[in-house]
């Protein structure tokens, strides 16, 4: 048996084909373009296995609500031609097998949970901070939805009393993501933060807008284990910072592992997302 896996991104598609194992046969990355053409290129590296089940992590917004017409579609993203797209209509058309389908974020959070930083965990946070942040949650083995999927990285943060920054989000403006982003960062400092010094004022920011994120997950969903990764998080210094900052928000108030084993980086790395949609294919079908 043979697993299909999907991490669709915003700037490229990541696609695998595994045995039971789990060990990789093939792996390819193809540029996000159109519809038309990505799919096209995806379709055709799946006709040359015959893999029974395929498993999609999304960029969205998308739509998780199976009850809904519009399940499998991408909603209204600004990523051009993708919105309103039925991305697992599509793959269903070309192939007669099962097609899971869940956000990136989510994916990662699976991938950590079962092969990763969170093994051996009852739940836990996954927390992706590059151009924007978003978060997946696992609990007891299942990825948690709602009437949709969570959007951790559009959560109110308080502002640092010496930032004059407004923000990037188009819809709040000074949300997390607005002012944590990679692409908020570039927006602040005028280029990206990996070629900013460990010293640069806006890490006093990011991580303190950060810790605040964890402080409210840890308060509303207290999981066992966050995981923090994305682009930005390659700042080697940065995850310190949080942490410190976390611990002097939280005061003493609420028990949770400690802190160096409870806010970590991914142990999968980059490839979270595309070893959990492979996963998630392979407990589907056992």
């Amino acid at each position: 048996m043979l697993y299909g896996a999907i991490e669709a991104g915003g700037t490229k598609f990541v696609c695998a084909v595994a045995d039971e194992g789990l060990d990789v046969l093939e792996r390819v990355s193809i540029p996000t373009t159109i519809p038309e053409e990505t799919m096209e290129k995806v379709i055709n590296f799946f006709n040359q296995y015959d893999i029974s089940v395929i498993s999609v992590g999304s960029f969205g917004p998308i739509n998780v609500n199976k009850e809904s017409e519009k399940y499998g579609y991408i909603t209204n993203t600004p990523k051009e031609g993708w919105s309103d797209f039925d991305f697992k209509g599509a793959l269903e058309s070309e192939f007669n097998i099962p097609v899971l389908w869940t956000t990136d974020v989510n994916t990662a959070a699976y991938g950590e949970y079962k092969l990763g930083a969170a093994q051996h965990t009852r739940s836990c946070l996954y927390l992706t901070v590059g151009t924007g942040i978003g978060g997946g949650l696992v609990k007891n083995g299942d990825i948690i939805n709602g009437y949709t999927h969570p959007e951790m990285g559009h959560i109110l943060v308080r502002k640092h009393v010496d930032d004059d920054f407004n923000g990037t989000c188009p819809y709040h403006g000074d949300c997390l993501e607005g002012l944590a982003s990679g692409f908020a960062i570039e927006k602040r400092c005028g280029e990206k933060g990996k070629n900013l010094a460990s010293n640069h004022p806006v890490w006093e920011f990011v991580s303190d807008y950060l810790a605040q994120a964890l402080f409210s997950y840890t308060l509303v969903i207290s999981p066992e284990k966050i995981i923090l990764g994305g682009g930005v998080m390659k700042q080697e210094h940065l995850i310190g910072l949080v942490r410190e900052k976390f611990e002097a928000m939280m005061n003493g108030y609420m028990e949770y592992p400690e802190v160096e084993h409870y806010i970590v980086t991914p142990e999968l790395g980059d490839d979270a997302g595309i070893k959990g949609c492979l996963v998630l294919s392979r407990d589907e079908m056992n």
